[in-house]
C-alpha cells in the first residue's frame, strides 16, 4: 500500500507553489500521474514575479515517486483549459482526481477594507481568479472525470464552512471568494454524487507556504524563529500536510461519505491517521476558535 494511487491520474490546477505544490507532490508520492498547471513557468513568470514554477513542481512529483507533467495554463481562458483536458484524455484516457486550487489573489486583497474603499479592479480580478477559474476548469474537466466511477473533486479554499459562516474573513472580496468555493463543493456534490463521483471543499490550516515564510522572514528549517513576533504561528503546517489529506481521500474507497462537505487537513488527520512532515497533527481551525480567536496565549498543547 505504499503506492495506493498507482495507475490514477490527477490534475492539480494551480500547482506552482503553496498548497497546490504540496498536494501534487503527495499525490505523486502515492504513485499517481499528476498534471500540474499554472502561469509561472521557467520561461515566463506570472504577475507574482516569484521563482517557483510548474516545471519545478512536476520534477518534485516525479522525484517523490509519481509522474509529474507540467502544462502551462491560464485557467481564465476556456480554450486553454479545454486544450489541457483534451491532452489528458489523449495521453492518459482518464482523470481520477481534480484539485481546483487556482487562487492568485495574494497581492489583490486589502485587509479590513470595505467594499467601497477596496480597489475595485483588484477586487473583481480576485473574484475572477478565485471563482471563475474553478468553474471553467470543472466545466471542461468533469466529463472526463465522470468516464469512470469513483472520481474525486477537491475545491481548495481558506476556512471551513462552519468557521467562515460566523467569521468575517479579511475583507468583502476575500470573504466572498472563499465562501463561493465552499458553496461550489456543495453544489458539485449534488451534481456528482448521483453520477458516482465525490466533491469536497478542503482547507489547510495556517499554511507555511513559500510566500508566508518570506513574509515572516524565515525558512522552513527555522520557521519557529517567527514565533516571538507571531506566537500563534506555532500551529502552522507545511503544504505537504494538506497534500496528505487529499491523498487519503483519493485512496479511500468510502470517500463518498464526505460528498458535498467542508473538510480541513487537521480534521482529516484525526480520521485517517496521517501526520505532517515533522510527525505532528496540527488541528488549526479548532485552535483558531478555542485559542487564537478567544484571545488566549499561544499554546498548541492538545492541538498538534
Amino acid at each position: 500500500m505504499s503506492h495506493p494511487l498507482d495507475g490514477r491520474v490527477a490534475l492539480v490546477a494551480g500547482a506552482t507553489r503553496g498548497a497546490g505544490r504540496g498536494i501534487a507532490v503527495e499525490l505523486g508520492a502515492a504513485g499517481a500521474t499528476v498534471y500540474v498547471t499554472g502561469r509561472s513557468t521557467r520561461a515566463r513568470r506570472s504577475e507574482y514575479d516569484r521563482p517557483e514554477t510548474i516545471e519545478d513542481t512536476a520534477d518534485l512529483v516525479t522525484e517523490a515517486g509519481g509522474h509529474g507533467i507540467a502544462v502551462p495554463t491560464d485557467h481564465l481562458d476556456p480554450a486553454q483549459v479545454r486544450t489541457l483536458v483534451d491532452r489528458i484524455a489523449e495521453e492518459s484516457g482518464r482523470l481520477d482526481v481534480l484539485v481546483n486550487d487556482v487562487w492568485g489573489g495574494e497581492t489583490l486583497f486589502e485587509w479590513d477594507s470595505t467594499v467601497w474603499e477596496h480597489d475595485l479592479d483588484k477586487g473583481l480580478r480576485l473574484l475572477r481568479l478565485a471563482v471563475e477559474t474553478h468553474a471553467i476548469t470543472s466545466h471542461h474537466a468533469l466529463p472526463l472525470l465522470l468516464r469512470r466511477p469513483g472520481g474525486l473533486v477537491v475545491e481548495m479554499t481558506d476556512g471551513t464552512a462552519e468557521y467562515n459562516r460566523d467569521t468575517y474573513r479579511v475583507s468583502f472580496f476575500y470573504d466572498i471568494a472563499k465562501a463561493s468555493v465552499l458553496r461550489m463543493a456543495f453544489a458539485l456534490g449534488h451534481e456528482l454524487g448521483p453520477r458516482g463521483a465525490t466533491a469536497v471543499a478542503l482547507t489547510p490550516g495556517w499554511l507555511r507556504s513559500e510566500m508566508m515564510l518570506d513574509a515572516f522572514e524565515v525558512r522552513e528549517d527555522n520557521w519557529r524563529d517567527a514565533l516571538e513576533r507571531f506566537p500563534h504561528f506555532a500551529i502552522s503546517e507545511t503544504p505537504r500536510y494538506v497534500g496528505r489529506a487529499v491523498t487519503a481521500l483519493a485512496a479511500d474507497p468510502d470517500r463518498a461519505r464526505w460528498n458535498g462537505g467542508s473538510l480541513s487537513s487537521g480534521s482529516l488527520a484525526q480520521v485517517y491517521g496521517f501526520t505532517d512532515v515533522d510527525g505532528s497533527r496540527p488541528d488549526a481551525w479548532r485552535y483558531m476558535v478555542e485559542v487564537q480567536d478567544a484571545d488566549k496565549p499561544a499554546d498548541t498543547t492538545g492541538y498538534r
